[in-house]
Formats: structure tokens, sequence, C-alpha cells
């Protein structure tokens, strides 16, 4: 563990200041009306429909506007399932490429390169999903999932806790959450 929080140092390092950064750049996909809006009711704690309205924001986010950044993004994919994650980020790297302000080219690419045991080229395109997009739940909840992995346990909890603030309703982030908050408090697991 000790070698790979050494490699990890500098992406953490850069990291670190990311819950003060400005929504400036957010992506017109992200922030239109249609995305806020799904993501108001997905905050709501009693949403009984949020599975549904987690794949409609799902949906929206996966549209760049491009036939062929769509058609990038879904070869990418078709990879990943293969579970050929080299082709999966070539086809995710063109797609970037392509579309260099398109969010979820980087979360697909970081969902990638996590797979591929690379946490630090991981964590970089989730920072930089994170600029495009700050409402990515899944992309916070990613960089919680390698922050813990990191043992930068109290940067994990800050990550899992605004991924919950935005989608309350994943079981996977509300236990990571009582899992660090155990660890926290000095509670064994």
């Amino acid at each position: 563990m000790g070698m790979k929080c050494a490699i990890l140092n500098c992406a953490v390092a850069a990291f670190a200041g990311f819950f003060a950064l400005a929504p400036a750049q957010a992506s017109n996909v992200a922030q239109s009306e249609e995305a806020l809006e799904l993501l108001e009711e997905l905050r709501a704690p009693d949403q009984p429909r949020w599975q549904r309205i987690e794949r409609q924001i799902g949906r929206l986010w996966s549209r760049s506007g491009s036939a062929s950044a769509d058609l990038l993004l879904q070869r990418g994919r078709e990879a990943m399932e293969r579970g050929d994650t080299s082709a999966a980020i070539d086809h995710f790297s063109a797609l970037i490429d392509h579309a260099p302000d398109f969010a979820e080219g980087y979360h697909a690419r970081a969902t990638a390169w996590f797979m591929d045991g690379r946490l630090g080229l991981a964590m970089d395109d989730l920072q930089q999903t994170l600029s495009l997009n700050p409402m990515h739940f899944s992309a916070l909840a990613g960089v919680g999932r390698i922050l813990e992995d990191i043992e930068a346990y109290d940067r994990a909890y800050r990550a899992y806790k605004a991924a919950n603030a935005i989608h309350p309703h994943r079981d996977d982030v509300r236990t990571a959450i009582e899992r660090l908050e155990r660890r926290l408090s000095g509670t064994e697991i």
C-alpha cells in the first residue's frame, strides 16, 4: 500500500483543492435546465422514482451533441463490457480528443483507467469530469473510492458526502459513508 500511496501522492495533492473549485467550466449539457430539474427531483430523500430519474440523467449526460462522439462513447462502453480496457481507453481517448468539453468522455475513461489499476490517471479524469460537470455524482463516488483505496479517509468521506448530497439513494455511497464514519471516529470496522 505504501508504494501505491507514493505513486498517487501527486494526483491526490492536485485533487486536494477540488472542493474549492468553481463550476465555471460546467458543460451546457450537464447544466441544462432538464438536467438541473432531474437533479432536483433526484435529491429528494423520499423520491420513489429515483432509479428512473438516475437513468434519465445518465442518458442526458451521455449526449455529446456529435454523432461521431456518441459512437466513440458507445464503442468504448462496448469494449468495457467485453473487459477490453485497452480498447475502451483508446475509444475514450479519441472521444476526448474529438470533444474535450464532454464530461462523460472523461468519466468513462476514468472508469477504464480504474479497472486497469491506473488510479492516478483515473483521478485526473475524474477531476476533469467534475470541472465540466460538478454535479456528476458517479464521478464524486469514484473519487471517494480511489481516496479510500489509498487511505485518504477524510477526503474520501468528503467526496462520498458530496455525492450523497446530490444523489441520496445509492446504497454503495451510504455504506461507504457509514464505514468511513466508523473509521474516522476510531471505531473498528
